[in-house]
């Protein structure tokens, strides 16, 4: 109801801030940052050496399968239109 008074009003109802507006938050100093991020970094599980290595190989062995295979196909390609349009190389 306030609202359709206030349309024909032509007003809108100004507060400084509405309710649930976020407020401006304080800056972290960067000791207290660098101690949280120290915190934080205690909490993660880091992969063994073992782990890594595996990892690692898997990736490798990975994009040289891939890569081989976009050079295949692109060799392929590439002589079919080579031989499609009549053209020696």
């Amino acid at each position: 109801m306030q609202k359709e008074e206030e349309k024909k009003k032509g007003g809108t109802p100004r507060s400084p801030k509405p309710p649930g507006s976020p407020t401006k938050k304080q800056r972290t100093k960067p000791r207290q940052f660098f101690r949280e991020v120290m915190a934080e970094m205690r909490k993660v599980a880091w992969p063994t050496r073992q782990e890594v290595v595996a990892y690692s190989i898997v990736v490798l062995v990975s994009t040289i399968v891939i890569g081989a295979l976009v050079y295949g196909m692109d060799y392929v390609f590439s002589r079919g239109v080579l031989k499609l349009f009549g053209i020696n190389s």
